[in-house]
């Protein structure tokens, strides 16, 4: 498929911080996208929580999951607008890599850990694993990714934190928080098709555990239009098939959505190139219409759902939990790894260490240095 002059172009890459010869099948893109599946982190992601932790249910979404709907939902749009696929399969892959065990809870409580050390942010972290703390090539640290991938999983970057990255990277992925221009269209892209599949599957797996109902969701009028529309063609649907039929048809709305108001966004700012694009406005966009709509979406989810009462106790158990080993490993870096113990900022170790963990092994690292269980 040829691709529109604004779209990130393989050939046009800003290219690696490590000079590399080119592969003899592969872009730079492709090999990325093949870095970040080969990689530690990325495996990870099986056990990893979104909202539901991995004890709770084997049907349940995780950061593995979330990962692959991410790209897939990326992917299509990509291929309506000719931008380029395979750089935004790679930053969907990538985006999440960062993540701490128990979803925004294990962020939140590690944040709290390193306040007074440089904080934690799991886009931060996605950049530290891909840049130093995958270990696989003799020749560097991290996976060497192209520019293009790094700038996309750097989603939000907060100034001082730019302007740290900016010291040893001048002009580099966290250039654009402090000259206030875009990521690429390709990056742009993965923020909003993130923002669609997880509103989509938390009305899945909150359904499935029961938290939420779909009578409670009639009163969301992204999700309602779609349930009467389903009806209104099969009377006879119910219960899950009628759900799966609402989500489909709710996610189609938005992917089209997204494709006609980007469509129209770019017609109208016509950029030249990759570069122009980055000088625009933002431009990959839903339609105001449909932005009001997916924001009383997540407004309902935060309500009923992050919020529920269930929810909230495995919440403050998983704080418990990365906070305990915070402290356990500051105590005693020595039950940590070699690797991790021998590191000269031993803050920022443990917090490195504890992020990579996944639900249950720091459930068990929990239990081994406490003696005490997770209480279902």
């Amino acid at each position: 498929m040829s691709l529109a002059p604004y779209a990130s172009h393989a050939a046009a890459s800003r290219g690696r911080r490590h000079a590399e010869p080119p592969a003899p099948t592969r872009d730079d893109f492709q090999r990325d996208r093949d870095r970040i599946v080969h990689s530690t982190a990325f495996r990870r992601l099986v056990y990893k929580t979104q909202v539901f932790l991995n004890h709770e249910g084997d049907l349940f979404r995780t950061r593995l999951t979330h990962s692959l709907e991410v790209a897939q939902l990326g992917r299509s749009v990509s291929r309506s607008l000719q931008l380029n696929e395979d750089l935004v399969e790679a930053i969907a892959l990538a985006h999440d890599l960062g993540h701490t065990p128990f979803g925004h809870a294990g962020q939140d409580t590690l944040n709290d850990c390193m306040a007074q050390h440089g904080g934690f942010e799991h886009n931060l972290q996605s950049l530290r694993v891909v840049d130093r703390l995958e270990h696989r090539y003799p020749q560097y640290d991290g996976l060497n990714l192209s520019f293009e991938t790094r700038e996309g999983i750097l989603k939000h970057c907060s100034r001082a934190n730019a302007e740290r990255i900016e010291q040893g990277e001048p002009h580099g992925v966290a250039h654009r928080f402090l000259a206030r221009t875009q990521p690429s269209l390709e990056a742009q892209l993965c923020n909003l098709a993130d923002e669609i599949a997880y509103n989509a599957h938390d009305i899945d797996d909150g359904v499935r555990s029961g938290l939420i109902d779909i009578g409670q969701l009639a009163q969301v009028e992204l999700f309602e239009r779609f349930r009467r529309e389903a009806v209104a063609e099969y009377p006879q649907l119910a219960g899950r098939r009628l759900l799966y039929e609402t989500i489909r048809r709710m996610l189609s709305a938005q992917v089209y959505d997204v494709i006609d108001a980007t469509r129209a966004a770019l017609a109208e700012a016509a950029p030249g190139d990759a570069d122009a694009a980055r000088r625009c406005p933002p431009l990959v966009l839903f339609s105001d219409a449909m932005r009001v709509q997916s924001s009383e979406l997540k407004r309902f989810l935060f309500a009923n759902l992050y919020r529920h009462p269930r929810v909230v106790q495995t919440t403050t158990q998983a704080q418990d939990v990365v906070r305990e080993l915070f402290d356990a490993y500051l105590a005693q870096p020595a039950e940590m790894p070699q690797a991790y113990a021998e590191q000269a900022d031993l803050h920022r170790a443990v917090a490195d260490y504890i992020a990579g963990m996944t639900d249950r092994y720091a459930m068990r690292e929990h239990e081994r240095l406490t003696g005490r269980t997770w209480i279902a």
